[in-house]
Parts: C-alpha cells; structure tokens; sequence
C-alpha cells in the first residue's frame, strides 16, 4: 500500500484489528497521529507503520513524558527535585508543557480529570491541575470545587479557554433531543463518564437539581473512557446521547452537537508559587502571541482569556 493513501479510521481499525472506538482513543492520547479533511478524520500508512513501530519499542522517544500520579487520599509525596507536573487532559496542556521544556522548565504530564487533579494539587503531587467542574447549585464554575477540595490552600486560576458542553446525538438528531430533561424519556438511552469526571459531575448535579433518580436513565450506568470513546459511539448508534465538549463532536463523522452551556477551563496554581520560574514561565507561554497561534486551529475552543487571572481562592 502506498504511503500517501488516505486511510479512513474504519481502514486503520481493520489493519490494526481493534475497534474504532479504540481508534478514537489512540487519537485522543497522541499514540497515533492523523489529519482532517473538513470532519474527516483521515491517517497515512506511515502514520499507521510509526505507531506500530511505537507498539514495538521500536521508537522511544515520545513529545511529552506521561507519569502516574496516584488519587489516593492523604497519601504522603516525597517531590523534591521532581519536575513540574500538570494534571490535565487536553491537548493545550501537552503543547504548553512541550513549550516550558523549551524554555528550560523541566516538565512532566499526568492525565488525571478535574477532580482527582485538585485532590493532587492538595496533597502536592501536581504542581498545576486543569479544572472544569461546573457547581449547578452555585452556576459557577470551578471556584466552588476548589474551596471543597482544597480547604486552606490558597489557590489561582488561570484561564485556558471556554468550551461549549453539550449532547452528543446521532446527525440529524432522531429522537428530537433538546435538552436536560430529554434523559428523563424512556425512549432515550446515554452513555456516561466515569465518577470524578467533570461531563459526570455535572451530569449527576443536572440530575440532582430535576430531582431525577440515575437508576431511571436508561444508560447510566455504561461507562466511557473519554468523550472521543462516547463520540463514537453515538455515531455508531450505541445509544441516543452522551454528554461532551464541541470540539470533540467536529471529529466525528455522523454527529451532531446540541449546545447546553459555555464551561471555564483553568489551571489551578497554587498561590505560594506565583513567584516561581515555572509558573512566571506559565504565565508568559499563555499570554504569548506565538502559543495562542499555535493552538488557535483547535477549533470549538475560545481563547479570549488564555492567561489571565480569573479568579483568587
């Protein structure tokens, strides 16, 4: 097969004989790299060769180095002389690490979800932890988590973007999903995330505030690894609706997007360490001219306030 062919994900599915489910996730965690034509998502064969070169050990060398950063509580982290680590999981955060490690900052990833990553910026096993966790009783966004999460701690948030939330449906919307009080209907079944997620969080406040038991929603229980996993599998007809960012659904053929509320996105410092050469390194990548350039094509994202101090806990 030529290099240069065009390979849909159900093609590179085939070759490598795994799901396209699975696909999605490789995409998502950087294991295979891919382009787009218009909401295609499209793959080389050399694409294909180097991830399973990658598979092999073939290859090394990868463009963000991943940690394992343990959630359990009150677990006691000796981290002297270790690198910054942010906790996270959107690609803009593998782009700025990849950008401090260039200006000499020694950085490392973990991909833990908004909550468990305040949990391990409490107990000092991050240094930065990425947070959208929504309060429905409050309508606010992130600042409430952190005061419950990391009592006494004197917190920043920084902004990296606004993302609209929403359902996931099937293209031309069948069922006629509008909005929350569509996972009340019998004949309507979701897929959800896992708990500590922030599409969980506040999937279950929603559920909270229409007094909805979870036990009557068809689907509650089928859990996802991440919103790409869930994409796909509302394009493929597994259910009727899951909860997700925009961005994500423009990568999926066969989805459509129903808009349910503008989330913040920020990155939660702590505020003792303001002053330090990583974190004024921070500040500067985000407010620069050349990052926001870089990461403006990740469309479905607003960046209008990428930088700026939001909020003081």
């Amino acid at each position: 097969m030529a290099s240069n062919k065009s390979l849909s994900t159900q093609e590179v599915a085939e070759l490598l004989h795994v799901s396209k489910s699975t696909i999605y996730e490789l995409i998502r965690r950087g294991e295979i790299n891919s382009y787009k034509v218009g909401r295609k998502v499209r793959f080389t064969q050399d694409d294909v060769d180097a991830y399973i070169a990658r598979s092999r050990h073939e290859q090394s060398v990868q463009p963000v180095r991943r940690v394992e950063i343990s959630s359990e509580l009150l677990r006691p982290a000796d981290r002297a002389e270790a690198p910054f680590v942010i906790s996270g999981q959107d690609v803009v955060l593998d782009i700025l690490s990849n950008y401090l490690h260039q200006n000499g900052v020694v950085t490392d990833r973990c991909y833990l979800s908004s909550f468990e990553g305040l949990l391990a910026l409490y107990e000092k096993k991050v240094d930065a932890a990425a947070c959208h966790l929504y309060a429905v009783d409050e309508k606010s966004f992130n600042v409430p988590y952190v005061k419950r999460l990391m009592p006494g701690v004197k917190a920043v948030l920084v902004n990296i973007s606004y993302r609209k939330q929403g359902f996931y449906v099937a293209a031309g919307n069948p069922k006629e999903i509008r909005g929350w009080r569509d996972l009340a209907r019998r004949d309507v079944s979701i897929l959800n995330r896992r708990p500590g997620s922030s599409a969980r969080i506040l999937l279950d406040g929603q559920l909270c505030r229409m007094d909805l038991d979870p036990r009557q929603i068809k689907g509650y229980e089928r859990e996802m690894k991440s919103h790409l996993t869930m994409a796909a599998a509302i394009a493929d007809g597994e259910a009727d609706l899951a909860l997700g960012t925009e961005r994500i659904s423009r990568q999926i053929d066969g989805l459509d997007f129903i808009p349910l509320l503008e989330e913040r996105y920020d990155l939660v410092l702590r505020r003792d360490a303001m002053d330090t050469p990583a974190v004024e390194a921070i500040l500067e990548i985000l407010r620069s001219a050349a990052f926001k350039k870089e990461i403006r094509h990740f469309t479905g994202n607003d960046y209008r306030d990428m930088g700026k101090i939001v909020a003081e806990v």
